[in-house]
Formats: C-alpha cells, sequence, structure tokens
C-alpha cells in the first residue's frame, strides 16, 4: 500500500481509501447500494485497516446518517487508535425538513459538523468537504465557514466534491485574499470509462495542488466484469437496480474488451485493472473503493500490486479517449511550438 499527501499539506493518506456507502441502508436508493450491519461493518472496516488502508471516507446522508455511526462505532470496536486512521466526511445534502438543513451556508456547516461528530463518536474530522456545489450560498461564505470549523478544532483539512474548475479555482481565489483556510482536495467521478475530469479539472489540481479522492472508479460496477454489451448482469449487481453514475456504454465495453486481455496476463480480475490503471495516474491521491463482501474488498485491495506496462496503460488509454472539444483542440495546436520548445531546453539542461 502507498501512501500520498493530500494535495499541499503533510497529511499522508493510502492510495486506496475505504467508502462506507454500503453501510446501514435500508429503504430507497440507500438500500439499493448497501444494507451492511454494524457486524459487517465491523469486518471490512478491520480488513481494510489490516491490509495498510487509513483513510475511510462518509458523509452525512449516507443511510440519513446511519453510516457515519456504522463507521464510528466500527472504529470503537476495533479499538482503533484515533491517530492511525484519517476520517473523512462530507456536508451539504439534505438532513432535515427546515429551509436550512441542506446547502453550504455557515449555518448548515455549523451544526453539520457537530451532528457529524456526535455520529461518529469522535473529537476532530480529519477531512471535512462539501458534497456538492451551493447556488445559494456565496462561496465566500461557505470558505469563511470553513475556516471557522478549522479554528476551532473541529475539522483539520477541508475540501469539496463535485465541484467545476473554475467554482474550486473562485475559492482557492477567496481564501488566499482574505486569509482563511485554502481547500485541499477535490472528490470526484473519475474511471477509465469516464474521463471528463481530464478536460479542465486535473491541469487545474495539477496547477494549484489539490489531491484528487476518486469515487465510483468502476462506473458503478460496469467496469467489474460483470457486465456485457447485450445489457445482461449478474443477480444482485448493483445497476441492475441502480443505474448511476452516467456512462458512455460503447467507449465503456470498447475499455473492457481491452482490459480483459490484460487481465488475462496478469491473473487479476478486469476491477483490478481498471482500478490499477487509475493508480498508475499522476493526479489521483486516493482511489474510494466500496464493498458489500470480504471478497469484493479483497480483489480492489489487490489493484494495488497490479504493475501496467506503458504499452498496456496506452491500450487502455487509446480505447477510452475522450472526443476532442473545444478549447483543448485549440491549446494542441496553438501551443504545439512552445512544448517543443519547452523540450529542447529539457533536453539542454
Amino acid at each position: 500500500m502507498k501512501y500520498h499527501s493530500l494535495g499541499k499539506t503533510g497529511l499522508f493518506v493510502s492510495e486506496l481509501c475505504l467508502g462506507t456507502m454500503t453501510f446501514g441502508g435500508s429503504d430507497g436508493i440507500w438500500g439499493q447500494i448497501g444494507s451492511l450491519n454494524q457486524q459487517e461493518a465491523d469486518r471490512l472496516v478491520g480488513q481494510a485497516l489490516e491490509s495498510g488502508i487509513n483513510f475511510i471516507d462518509t458523509a452525512d446522508v449516507y443511510a440519513g446518517g446511519v453510516s457515519e455511526q456504522m463507521t464510528g462505532q466500527a472504529l470503537r470496536n476495533l479499538k482503533v487508535a484515533r491517530e492511525d486512521v484519517v476520517v473523512a466526511t462530507k456536508v451539504f445534502g439534505e438532513t432535515g425538513t427546515g429551509p436550512n438543513a441542506r446547502g453550504a451556508s455557515r449555518s448548515h456547516l455549523v451544526d453539520g459538523v457537530k451532528a457529524s461528530l456526535r455520529r461518529l463518536q469522535l473529537d476532530h474530522i480529519d477531512l471535512y468537504q462539501i458534497h456538492g456545489f451551493d447556488p445559494a450560498t456565496p462561496i465566500e461564505e461557505t470558505m469563511r465557514g470553513l475556516d471557522q470549523l478549522v479554528r476551532h478544532g473541529h475539522v483539520r483539512y477541508v475540501g469539496v466534491s463535485n465541484w467545476a474548475a473554475w467554482q474550486i479555482v473562485k475559492a482557492l481565489g477567496i481564501a488566499e485574499r482574505l486569509g482563511l483556510t485554502r481547500l485541499d482536495s477535490l472528490q470526484a467521478y473519475y474511471t477509465v470509462a469516464g474521463r471528463d475530469l481530464e478536460r479542465e479539472i486535473i491541469p487545474m489540481l495539477r496547477s494549484e495542488g489539490l489531491g484528487l479522492m476518486v469515487w465510483s472508479p468502476l462506473a458503478g460496477g460496469l467496469l467489474s466484469g460483470k457486465y456485457s454489451r447485450d445489457g445482461e448482469a449478474e443477480a444482485g449487481s448493483r445497476r441492475a437496480s441502480f443505474d448511476f453514475p452516467p456512462v458512455n456504454r460503447e467507449r465503456a465495453f470498447d475499455c473492457i474488451d481491452v482490459m480483459r486481455p490484460i487481465a488475462a496476463a496478469h491473473g487479476v480480475s478486469v476491477a483490478q485493472v481498471a482500478l490499477a490503471w487509475l493508480l498508475h495516474q499522476p493526479q489521483v491521491t486516493s482511489v474510494i473503493v466500496g464493498a458489500k463482501r470480504s471478497e469484493q474488498l479483497a480483489d480492489n485491495i489487490g489493484a494495488t500490486s497490479v504493475r501496467l506496462t506503458a504499452e498496456q496503460l496506452q491500450q487502455i488509454a487509446h480505447s477510452s479517449v475522450l472526443p476532442p472539444e473545444y478549447p483543448g483542440w485549440m491549446f494542441e495546436r496553438q501551443g504545439e511550438n512552445r512544448r517543443r520548445q519547452l523540450a529542447e531546453a529539457a533536453r539542454q539542461d
């Protein structure tokens, strides 16, 4: 298991992060995603920690807060030392019926962190993330609210999830101008079958020094190897009941066709190859993996040992390449001479 610093911070997190969306679900989408009980959650958390994973991610809306409760109880049941685990959670979604029980306002952040700490049975949260962009709250208010939580010791690092590149850069500018705590990470959807982040967001993360946590690295299970082009799936597969996130299926199955022989050559699963591809991407800090069963988690953990060759990485990348869009194709055209000049200067050095 490798460990990477989270953005520009001195906090090191494992290259895999245990996602807890499968903990405690009952009705609605949470039950479709997973409905593990406390004993099962304890087993997965223990297995993750034993493998070297030191990073756990949850959210206040997962299973209506039950996921946080079970995560905190698992750490207590397993007698995990607080300094041995990095706990991340998220705030933004609806947690009550009132008009202020949602969003990224200072009011909801203060209420949300106190509720999450209580459910998690912790005295602080290592990484507190805004789960989505709030069009009703000025970014400055959100950044002031996050800064307040850090100054009060409730939170140590802050990040966002599912934000656009311009929104993150604006938040960073506000934080720098006002002397507030800066954003350290982005949690976003990224997979070999969905490489949209590479257009704007990954260049921004590289430029500004933010860490990247990847959610749904197997495209909601589509890259698990359980699905075929004709639409049939194994019984119990998540996408059979919860078809999310949206995926260009033709491109996804083109990727799977390329990954199957690579998986066979390494003696591993297609899912492990898909995860290994992400782990080879330099901008990825940690890949969030969730599971309903111990063998699923073991398979995901096994991806950390898969070393893809340059040729194999190129084959996968070619099968999943994004169609060109403006202004990207203009950057390529107009910047060609300057890139050549930079390369020549590097060779001379």
